[in-house]
């Protein structure tokens, strides 16, 4: 599985393969062409509560991760899908936070992986 993170304010490159923006709102001052995405998969952002929480430092990063891959699981089969695409070619997962090891692409990477091992130990 090849899934990299790239914040959406650095330069697109072609080594990125497919580039999917992970946030529920557009990154500010960053054109479509600049963006350079091929898909936008807003429904798998955080949730409006969670992110404030975690925004406004009113969440811990182990809890916003906990609450965020709870989250996730409501999204499994657009995520399955993902991360199927991860197997089968280089995934850049795009976000907008100037924190690049506490954000929310961090762990939909982590729970990308999750989901493509158990695809390829066979279990759903």
């Amino acid at each position: 599985m090849s899934v990299s993170l790239k914040r959406a304010y650095d330069a697109a490159s072609p080594q990125d393969g497919y580039r999917v923006l992970v946030d529920k709102l557009w990154p500010r001052g960053v054109s479509k062409a600049e963006a350079r995405l091929d898909d936008w998969l807003k429904e798998v952002a955080p949730s409006d509560e969670l992110r404030s929480a975690f925004h406004h430092e009113q969440l811990a990063w182990d809890d916003f991760r906990r609450r965020y891959l709870s989250e996730l699981k409501q999204h499994r089969e657009t995520l399955r899908e993902l991360a199927q695409l991860a197997n089968e070619r280089k995934v850049t997962l795009v976000y907008s936070a100037k924190d690049e090891r506490h954000n929310n692409a961090v762990v939909l990477k982590h729970y990308l992986a999750m989901l493509g091992d158990k695809q390829v130990r066979g279990k759903s």
